[in-house]
């Protein structure tokens, strides 16, 4: 076995988070009146994106960001709503959408029965993680998630993967990979850590220059070729 430990980002390498937010975007505005149209919500993803970046650099905190997001949003609508009622909604109803990505669960399964150790290794929102996790079939298959809320740091610093290391003493550089759909967080996260990665680019976006990247997958199921 090349890598005991595995660790996995959630969204968008496991999880599949656009159809999640959006199914909690839509509870969210129908309990708040707002229109549940996809101009709406093009709205809201750009504000999101622009303030999750932001946070991806380091400039703002995860609260800052899960109720800025909404403050902004309802701005532009023009809507009298409570920003931080509306959050609280959508995080709710993030925190039940549990929708695997093609083969993922399979290939956590298969990892998981020939003896890897597979982690989480995530900066969303620890509340929402937590409960979709719980509620998902990867919850037989991962050992444990390690949420930047919990390590005091977030991907890409170096100082959540020293987190981890604590975590997880027997862990090195030699017997871990990390894979993840992101090259701004799970990417470079590794690359400050010192660990190996593994990309996942199933939208076969052109590989950068100012990385090192140890492996690239379209499919997940080429995970069990390599680890």
């Amino acid at each position: 076995m090349k890598y005991p430990y595995l660790l996995f980002d959630a969204d968008d390498t496991l999880f599949d988070f656009p159809r999640a937010s959006a199914r909690a975007f839509s509870i969210m505005c129908a309990r708040h009146g707002i229109p549940d149209t996809p101009e709406v919500y093009q709205i809201y993803h750009e504000i999101n994106l622009e303030l999750w970046t932001a946070f991806d650099r380091g400039e703002v905190t995860k609260e800052f960001v899960t109720l800025e997001r909404y403050v902004r949003f309802l701005r532009a609508l023009g809507s009298a709503e409570d920003p931080a009622r509306c959050n609280a909604d959508y995080l709710s109803a993030l925190g039940e959408g549990v929708y695997p990505l093609p083969h993922a669960e399979e290939v956590c399964r298969t990892l998981a029965q020939r003896g890897h150790r597979l982690y989480i290794v995530t900066n969303a929102v620890a509340s929402v993680q937590r409960s979709r996790l719980k509620g998902s079939v990867f919850s037989r298959y991962i050992t444990d998630a390690f949420i930047s809320e919990d390590a005091g740091a977030s991907k890409p610093s170096a100082a959540y993967y020293d987190y981890v290391r604590r975590c997880l003493p027997d862990l090195t550089a030699e017997n871990s990979l990390v894979i993840g759909d992101s090259l701004a967080t799970d990417i470079r996260g590794a690359n400050n850590a010192g660990l190996q990665c593994c990309w996942f680019n199933p939208g076969g976006k052109p590989r950068p220059e100012d990385l090192r990247i140890d492996y690239e997958i379209s499919d997940l199921r080429e995970l069990l070729e390599i680890v």
